[in-house]
């Protein structure tokens, strides 16, 4: 059913042709829309620009000064529990727009990537190896669909508990507007403009997971070539190193194309580290304490797109560690005694190299890990019990 709608989640055949860069249909065609890349057409250059100047100056830049100007205007109006909605938004909100701030700027780096991916892609003439590249690109276009789904959803959740009770979902600060008086005209304004800046958030969560998807794709192709070298006797001795080096030279293109993308992904997993306890903390205590069923469930949502932000890339930065090591196993396993020295000597330095593991840090300070995930996301439990051990919570209630 969902295939029938979004086609591209679903691997195509072997007679349709498929590039890597497929994986990023949908979340380039988002981008496009917000203005984070570049046209083809040149005459459509300028209103382009005027336009990805307007929507990021609404989303990026307005939107967090309205909810800053709402808490200054409305904060002896609000409620506990409307208060800690609003203020767990708005902190991840400050957090997104450097996040977009990154995505933006990394626009070269992206290309340059795709552009690796297009050459790793012409080492893919098997159906075998194909098969694993249409796979790879239908589960990068499903993750968008995925996270989509999932973010659009507590969007609408979190607003209709609100809209249910006649309250407003996120009290923002609407210029020219009298929300009270215009209830339903600023809670559909409110709908929409979270709507924008949620699905920005979430571009700047799947491009990391689907880019790095597409990495260990190719990774698992070259730990596949690795397992085959010296298996034809077909081949004489310069057929068979010519098949190691186009290993090696395999294996630097995925080092360049992680090396295109380390400095965006560096920049936007280390300022989700950096919010992801603190988020969830002000989250589990509304929940705990200050939530009606509709908006508890809509802070549960929350809580779960706040660690779809970083659990699921954590997990594959895991994968590729692991990838890595095999890597090196796999051609050291191989059948190398008998091949020549030239062989053996490239051999050598190419198992050194395949030693290193492709590993990413989030600000040049935290490997990008599981262990480092689960360490930031302990910090939520010690904002609760800070706050059940000297009962802040029933001060406000």
């Amino acid at each position: 059913m969902l295939s029938k709608l979004v086609p591209r989640i679903k691997a195509k055949p072997l007679t349709e042709r498929t590039s890597s860069r497929d994986a990023f249909v949908y979340l380039d065609r988002v981008q496009k829309f917000f203005g984070w890349t570049a046209v083809e057409d040149k005459r459509w250059r300028i209103p382009y620009i005027l336009w990805g100047i307007f929507m990021n100056l609404l989303l990026i830049f307005f939107l967090p000064i309205s909810m800053l100007v709402a808490y200054i205007q409305m904060f002896k109006s609000f409620t506990a529990g409307e208060f800690l909605s609003s203020l767990e938004i708005t902190v991840n909100m400050y957090g997104c727009v450097l996040k977009c701030i990154y995505t933006i700027w990394g626009f070269k780096g992206f290309t340059a990537a795709r552009k690796v991916l297009d050459e790793l892609d012409l080492r893919c003439t098997s159906d075998e190896e194909r098969n694993s590249v249409h796979r790879c690109v239908a589960l990068g276009n499903l993750s968008y669909v995925l996270f989509h789904i999932f973010y659009s959803g507590f969007v609408v959740i979190n607003w209709t508990g609100y809209v249910l009770m006649g309250r407003h979902a996120w009290m923002m600060y609407l210029p020219g507007l009298d929300a009270e008086n215009n209830f339903f005209v600023a809670s559909l304004c409110e709908i929409l403009l979270m709507s924008g800046v949620v699905t920005m958030d979430q571009c700047t969560d799947v491009s990391p997971l689907a880019h790095m998807l597409m990495a260990r794709c190719h990774i698992c192709l070259l730990k596949d070539r690795l397992t085959k070298l010296r298996t034809d006797p077909t081949k004489d001795e310069d057929e068979h190193y010519e098949e190691l080096s186009n290993c090696v030279h395999d294996h630097r293109l995925i080092l360049d194309y992680v090396k295109a993308l380390r400095p965006t992904f560096s920049g936007t997993i280390f300022v989700q580290f950096l919010l992801i306890g603190i988020v969830l903390g002000l989250s589990m205590i509304n929940v705990m304490f200050f939530s009606t069923l509709w908006t508890g469930l809509g802070t549960v949502c929350f809580m779960f797109c706040v660690c779809l932000e970083t659990f699921p890339f954590c997990y594959l930065c895991n994968m590729i560690i692991d990838d890595c090591q095999k890597l090196s196993d796999n051609l050291f396993q191989s059948d190398w005694t008998t091949a020549s020295r030239r062989y053996k000597s490239t051999l050598v330095y190419f198992l050194q190299n395949l030693q290193k593991p492709i590993i990413l840090t989030a600000g040049g300070v935290f490997p990008i890990c599981m262990q480092t995930n689960l360490s930031m996301v302990k910090l939520a439990f010690s904002v609760v019990t800070v706050i059940k051990q000297f009962n802040l919570a029933d001060k406000f209630q």
